[in-house]
């Protein structure tokens, strides 16, 4: 890293850029999930973190993640920009700022689409191995966008998968993320939502503003993620699902502000109130169990608290630091 001085005369390390490619390359899902579960068992509590911000521009929204965790700090924006699905430019683009020691000085700057990818995946793939049963290896993924993909990497790391089904409403993306699949090795196939009947993981990853399939089908051993709603009015989820089934979610707080799945599934008394909802946090100090006989289901937002674990354990895998004790030891 390059260096600056400070006014006092002392040397300190200028701010390094973690591009796509380094953060695609820096971590494993496998080390991303554990480096939120260590924030976990650490006793951070996720009930605690920041809200996202959000602002609405002229052409579309700008938002900010700010967290904070011992001697780290460091808050994510993006701008999405419905308009740019029709020009050369991303509709999601973004960038992470990390500061951290007992200065505060910045630490770091990291593309933000590229962390958001590897967090979300990672922290679906945390969830599934805390609810799921010993052995899962039957995984349908609905979706065929780039969190489809991201979720097919991670859980393929992560459980010894014998397939993975796509269900997609374009069949020419779906046939694509299938040639994807089998070129890492997986077998894999287009499927239709009846193939829940016999998933073992199921990811949900789509835009769609009501439920993706029939929750009656999923097996009792099952665990159903999804991440792609996050407000009130979308959910991919029905009732018959979140009724029968052990929801977790990342806090009780987020899923009551931003989950739609949860939200509407209150309002029915699918869900009879917050109190029945499980956290990843009672996962990892084990306040809860899960019930055996029944479906888990986990619900994602993503948290703020979520993007600073990972863009922390990126930036001390890529530069070789630790901040201890407001110091950073190389």
């Amino acid at each position: 890293m390059d260096s600056t001085t400070s006014p006092e005369g002392r040397q300190l390390s200028a701010p390094v850029f973690l591009d796509g490619a380094t953060i695609a390359s820096a971590l494993t899902a496998r080390e991303a999930a554990a480096a939120m579960e260590s924030v976990l068992a650490a006793g951070f509590d996720p009930e605690t973190s920041a809200p996202r911000t959000r602002v609405e521009t002229d052409s579309g929204t700008f938002m900010q993640m700010p967290a904070s965790n011992g001697q780290y700090v460091g808050t994510k924006l993006l701008t999405i920009t419905p308009g740019n699905a029709t020009s050369a430019s991303p509709v999601i683009q973004g960038l992470y700022a990390l500061f951290g020691g007992a200065d505060q000085r910045p630490l770091a700057v990291l593309d933000g689409v590229a962390l958001t990818e590897l967090r979300t995946s990672s922290v679906s793939a945390l969830g599934a191995m805390l609810l799921a049963p010993p052995d899962p290896q039957r995984l349908v993924v609905f979706g065929t966008g780039v969190q489809a993909w991201a979720h097919i990497l991670a859980f393929a790391e992560l459980f010894e998968l014998e397939g993975v089904e796509i269900v997609g409403r374009n069949p020419e993306a779906a046939k694509r993320l299938v040639n994807r699949a089998e070129g890492i090795g997986l077998a894999a196939a287009v499927a239709v939502p009846a193939v829940v009947r016999e998933a073992d993981l199921v990811v949900c990853a789509t835009a769609s503003p009501t439920a993706l399939f029939d929750g009656a089908l999923v097996k009792g051993s099952a665990v159903v993620v999804a991440i792609g709603s996050h407000d009130r009015e979308h959910r991919e989820l029905d009732d018959d699902l979140l009724a029968r089934a052990t929801v977790c979610v990342e806090s009780r707080d987020s899923a009551g502000r931003e989950a739609g799945d949860v939200i509407q599934a209150m309002k029915s008394g699918a869900i009879a109130g917050p109190e029945q909802l499980i956290t990843l946090a009672d996962l990892v100090l084990k306040r809860r169990k899960v019930a055996a006989d029944r479906p888990s289901v986990f619900k994602t937002t993503g948290m703020p608290w979520e993007d600073l674990a990972v863009a922390t354990a990126l930036y001390e895998a890529c530069t070789g630091t630790t901040m201890r004790n407001g110091t950073t030891d190389d």
